[in-house]
């Protein structure tokens, strides 16, 4: 089985600012790229952190009574709300992926991190793209027919060695339905999981027959 790699799936165009770069400047140029964060490099392009709209929305609030009105332990919100440049507002460290991680791989540090996207850098440590929630979703535009195929050649055929006429793999939208027989029950759950892993597959139900109760006995 092949899972589709970051590298694949990233923008590679990747606006950025230097750490020294002014607010302002940095509100222009998410404006003229219509881009909602870029990412703040050094002087040899590798991620220091990301400025998003969020990290700039305190010096708005700090427009009316918001620095006063803050707790004391608010120490993070006063000091972007009085930043003046990129280093001042960033949300540092930049949290990286590699070019070669999964898509599983980089939405589990998405959720574990609590961000929307991730800095994608090389060997280096440069910054070579960008991906966000979205670009780890188009996984699931994936065509039915490849979906199918991959499961009958990749995952029965050549992983787990059945027989091509005895299982039947049906997909509707990204949905999996299995139908035919194994030799074994036990095979069965394997088969569900490993279908689940593919690229694209939303769901995963069988109707599978097997001629050998193999099952551990609870």
């Amino acid at each position: 089985m092949r899972h589709r790699e970051v590298g694949e799936l990233m923008t590679r165009e990747v606006v950025t600012v230097p750490r020294d770069a002014a607010f302002k400047d940095i509100v222009r140029t998410l404006w003229q790229h219509q881009v909602s964060a870029v990412a703040v490099v050094d002087g040899m392009g590798r991620p220091l952190g990301v400025v998003s709209e969020r990290d700039l929305l305190p010096k708005s609030a700090a427009q009316g009574d918001f620095l006063r009105s803050l707790p004391a332990s608010e120490v993070l919100e006063r000091e972007k709300a009085e930043g003046t440049r990129a280093e001042d507002v960033m949300s540092a460290p930049a949290v990286c992926a590699g070019q070669d991680w999964t898509v599983a791989e980089a939405a589990r540090l998405m959720e574990a991190q609590g961000v929307k996207r991730l800095l994608v850098v090389d060997s280096a440590d440069t910054l070579v793209g960008i991906v966000s929630r979205r670009d780890l979703l188009k996984i699931f535009l994936r065509d039915d027919d490849a979906i199918r195929h991959e499961i009958t050649g990749d995952v029965l055929d050549g992983t787990l060695h059945q027989d091509p006429g005895a299982i039947t793999v049906n997909v509707a939208d990204g949905r999996v339905e299995l139908h035919g027989s194994v030799q074994f029950k036990s095979l069965i759950p394997v088969i569900e999981r490993l279908c689940s892993g593919v690229d694209g597959v939303v769901d995963v139900t069988e109707h599978l027959d097997y001629p050998v109760d193999d099952a551990p006995v609870p």
